[in-house]
């Protein structure tokens, strides 16, 4: 995103910030925002809105998601796992998981990079 190099965070150091208003709703549409990269992994915040989604696909890392406003449907290795504020599940590394919004949420994703076991 612009000129901001892999390793610096995308938001203010020593600042109390308010997850779930640092990305808004968009009408029909999947918004994120990522507040760290680097060579460890990504934090993303998104916010989906009613019937909107991620299709199905796989990750090489494993991702932590928490769901910080609403309530979210994720599909993981076929089985449905159904998250509200507060939740979280582990979505494994290779296996095909999916998104999905039955109504409006918001959820912050931890992508964990592995540099082998």
């Amino acid at each position: 995103m612009g000129t901001e190099k892999m390793g610096k965070p995308k938001i203010p150091g020593n600042q109390v910030l308010d997850l779930a208003g640092l990305v808004e709703y968009g009408a029909d549409a999947v918004v994120s925002r990522t507040l760290v990269a680097n060579d460890a992994g990504t934090v993303t915040v998104f916010a989906f809105d009613a019937d909107q989604g991620l299709s199905e696909h796989t990750a090489p890392f494993d991702a932590l998601v928490q769901v910080v406003d609403g309530k979210g449907d994720f599909i993981i290795g076929g089985e449905l796992c159904q998250l509200g504020i507060g939740q979280i599940v582990l979505m494994p590394a290779a296996i095909p998981h999916a998104v999905r919004a039955p109504a409006r949420f918001k959820m912050l994703l931890t992508m964990l990079r592995s540099k082998g076991a």
